[in-house]
């Protein structure tokens, strides 16, 4: 995959709308998917690429935030609504639940293009992200069940003595597993991996005690 690979799917019940869109788009060099349905866009194999979906309000077999509300558990592109019917509560209702636009018809072609960049620049970061934590949790799958166990101890603040006193071993030994937890998690300093166990949602469950040490 490229940095300009991406497409719009584009669902309309109006064969006039989606062939107008489809045209304007592609005057941008954007390659479009359109559908007459929300059935025919969920049943369709779609490529796995940057996306954007402009969806219809009103459609044939299924309200368009209805089906906002579907998807939402699932990975699915960035939305930008249109609408002949705009009314307050269906804006925000589409916007609360992550929609990046709600343009009523007739919009100009500025107003959707800008819309349309800006779904497809968020739905390439969240990929990024998605991406990201996938390494970062095989990173993590590959520590020893040792590791696992004094990666939490290092996050909370703990001085190599106390985790290792929680372990059960020496403190050189836990300096070895520390040291390889950083290695294999790929973390340059400490702050580093504790932003990595926030990201794994490894939970903190001690507190450095200084008294005695």
């Amino acid at each position: 995959m490229t940095e300009d690979e991406h497409i719009v799917f584009i669902v309309d019940d109006d064969e006039r709308i989606r062939e107008a869109l489809e045209e304007l788009l592609e005057s941008h060099g954007i390659r479009a998917m359109a559908f007459g349905s929300a059935g025919g866009y969920v049943n369709a194999e779609k490529p796995d690429i940057p996306a954007c979906l402009i969806l219809d309000v009103e459609l044939p077999d299924i309200n368009g935030l209805d089906l906002q509300r579907q998807i939402a558990e699932v990975d699915h592109p960035p939305i930008v609504f249109i609408t002949g019917h705009a009314d307050i509560p269906s804006t925000v209702r589409a916007i609360k639940h992550g929609a990046v636009d709600f343009l009523t018809k007739p919009f100009s072609d500025a107003e959707l293009m800008g819309a349309v960049y800006a779904a497809v620049s968020e739905d390439r970061k969240r990929r990024t992200e998605r991406t990201d934590l996938h390494q970062l949790r095989q990173r993590y799958l590959d520590l020893t069940p040792r590791e696992r166990e004094v990666l939490p101890l290092v996050i909370s603040g703990l001085l190599n003595k106390q985790a290792a006193s929680e372990l059960g071993i020496s403190e050189v030994t836990l300096q070895v597993h520390r040291r390889n937890v950083m290695q294999k998690m790929g973390a340059a300093s400490l702050a580093d991996l504790v932003r990595m166990a926030e990201r794994l949602e490894i939970p903190i469950t001690h507190t450095r005690r200084t008294r005695g040490n």
